[in-house]
């Protein structure tokens, strides 16, 4: 699976894709108007170990598909941290090697196959931003 089909299938309605060294971030931002301390991804794709070295990003052709999950969803899949996870494992769903605590997972370089049984989890990651989107914009009276 291509890093391009992986980013094709995280831009969805209203998600703006911001871009870094090479690295991409995904934030619902209908209105392409958050300020930067409201732009929380609820995805990313990162490509090298600029972040941490956890899944060894370096090697040729490898990145890391990050997606962050309502806790009981997140909890549905791992209800304990696993351990001894090989975070350098590819085509794998495994809790982040970071931020598995705060309920995200990620995936080394998915194949087609992986990436159609994370649709459940994507439409549910970005059904949450949406929500916490909509719920902020009515406590601000928007």
């Amino acid at each position: 699976m291509t890093i391009d089909a992986v980013i094709s299938a995280l831009t969805l309605d209203g998600v703006r894709v911001l871009e870094a060294n090479g690295d991409s971030f995904f934030v619902y931002d209908p209105a392409g108007d958050l300020p930067p301390e409201r732009r929380q991804p609820f995805a990313t794709v990162v490509t090298a170990d600029s972040y941490d070295s956890d899944s060894d990003l370096d090697r040729p052709g490898v990145y890391r598909l990050n997606l962050g999950l309502p806790k009981p969803l997140y909890r549905s899949l791992f209800p304990e941290p696993p351990a001894d996870v090989d975070h350098t494992r590819l085509d794998t769903v495994m809790p982040h090697p970071v931020y598995g605590p705060q309920y995200w997972i990620c995936v080394l370089s998915p194949s087609a196959e992986t990436l159609a049984e994370l649709q459940p989890l994507i439409d549910a990651a970005y059904e949450f931003v949406v929500r916490k989107h909509a719920n902020h914009q009515a406590r601000q009276g928007s």
